[in-house]
């Protein structure tokens, strides 16, 4: 086997350096860091990569984010089993990946539209729009929105890794990442997106289908790297 060179990802070298910021100025338990912006600032790093790293070790028990408030070193050591494998993909990293191949398979569904699909699109969009404020429902119904797509290109392969991938939306890292930026808006952006993406493949336009999809997930991306992680009075 050969040996994995691949290089530790950006979420987790940000990880690593917030947690060395935080035994260099001897921070405790429920103490302060700083804010968002001066963290980013301070490790000259990018907010979208500082966000992931902040989340990561949120999950992991390593700190707290609070709402209008700031980003508190959490309890150490980390709750059992809640530590987050080095390995894992970052959120913006798989949102990135099915963008670029979700918009192939949004194409191919074009040329290859029948009147099932699209009923299938229909009664998805028509379910998502009654369930904004449910999470949960919301969802499934976004995971299966994606997934009749890829089923609707009549190729299995596409199908599986469609779920496959989207299953990794819910790992605890993704959850929790995505909770921190979704809510009713967000759903009501991504169903209009959704929307252009079943109106493009309905007409059988395969590149105007391929757009719609990769302007939905780029949008899915700049949402969550354009919010902020706590209220923007959090210094005060």
């Amino acid at each position: 086997m050969l040996n994995d060179t691949r290089p530790r990802r950006q979420y987790r070298q940000v990880a690593d350096q917030i947690m060395a910021l935080v035994a260099t100025q001897a921070l405790a338990p429920g103490e302060r860091l700083p804010s968002e912006r001066d963290l980013a600032e301070l490790l000259s790093v990018s907010r979208p990569s500082l966000r992931e790293a902040l989340i990561a070790l949120e999950v992991e028990g390593h700190v707290e984010i609070r709402m209008g408030s700031g980003i508190y070193v959490g309890p150490n050591p980390a709750p059992e089993g809640s530590a987050i494998s080095t390995d894992s993909e970052g959120p913006l990293e798989i949102l990135q990946a099915r963008c670029i191949v979700e918009s192939a398979i949004a194409e191919e569904a074009a040329r290859h539209v029948t009147h099932e699909l699209v009923t299938r699109l229909d009664d998805n969009l028509n379910a998502m729009a009654a369930a904004l404020n449910d999470r949960a429902q919301a969802i499934l119904l976004d995971g299966q929105f994606h997934i009749a797509i890829a089923s609707g290109v009549g190729n299995s392969v596409l199908a599986n890794f469609t779920a496959q991938i989207y299953e990794k939306r819910l790992s605890p890292f993704f959850m929790q990442f995505s909770t921190r930026f979704e809510g009713p808006r967000t759903w009501r952006l991504a169903l209009s997106e959704h929307g252009a993406i079943r109106d493009a493949i309905a007409d059988g336009d395969a590149s105007a289908a391929r757009e719609a999809m990769r302007h939905h997930l780029t949008e899915s991306q700049r949402r969550f790297t354009e919010s902020f992680l706590v209220e923007r009075n959090q210094g005060a």
